[in-house]
């Protein structure tokens, strides 16, 4: 069973690591399968030795039983002959090979428990990386809408932010001062510099004028009215 244990300290350990740096999932995910895949390649091989050895003491046992059978027969034929000193010899012979028999019996039995054990659980690991294999797919997909979500969030709050709209704003406030400033300076100057009197006089000239109009008018209507 130390094979596995083996295994998931390996994994266990790549995992932490490759978490605790991670910066690309899909990166870390494919890496991970890589050793993952590794370790099972690395498990199979032992499993693969521990069945071989499981077939050798098969193998030794079956033979301890064709020597039981040999012997057997053996003693058997010493019977026919009338030498029992012969049978007798044989029979010791069989019982020989059938206390190894036992004995490989015993042990081949117990490996073959302990193969059998190493098969279910490397099925199993196999199972579970062709499971994380197609998980792998999901788990990125879902990385990728975290980033756009966080993208998104990102560009929503840059939106949201009215900073550079109210420094726009001040600065809109900042060019009126400047014109009006302006303008009151334009005003002041002309003052100072006696245009005033000048406009004045325009401004008396254009009155005059005016009444001028107004008394053409009056005349004209009164004329009209003599006529009729």
């Amino acid at each position: 069973m130390g094979i596995f244990s083996r295994f998931k300290t390996v994994v266990k350990s790549n995992v932490n690591d490759m978490i605790s740096k991670a910066e690309d999932p899909q990166k870390m995910l494919n890496q991970l399968i890589i050793d993952m895949t590794e370790q099972y390649n690395n498990a199979k091989k032992e499993v693969a030795s521990a069945i071989a050895d499981e077939k050798k003491l098969k193998g030794a046992l079956q033979e301890q039983e064709l020597q039981v059978n040999k012997w057997a027969k053996k003693a058997e034929l010493a019977v026919s002959k009338g030498d029992d000193n012969l049978a007798l010899s044989a029979l010791n012979r069989k019982k020989e090979h059938e206390e190894l028999a036992a004995q490989y019996r015993t042990q081949w039995e117990s490996q073959k428990a302990a193969t059998d054990k190493l098969k279910n659980k490397l099925r199993e690991l196999s199972n579970k990386i062709e499971e994380a294999k197609r998980k792998k797919g999901i788990l990125v997909a879902r990385a990728k809408r975290a980033e756009a979500q966080k993208s998104i969030q990102k560009t929503m709050g840059s939106l949201n932010d009215k900073g550079a709209f109210d420094a726009f704003d001040r600065m809109s406030e900042k060019v009126d001062r400047i014109e009006n400033e302006a303008d009151a300076e334009e005003e002041l100057n002309e003052m100072m510099s006696g245009d005033d009197l000048e406009k004045q006089f325009e401004d008396l000239e254009k009155e005059d004028n005016s009444e001028a109009m107004d008394e053409l008018a009056a005349l004209k209507a009164k004329m009209a009215k003599d006529k009729e």
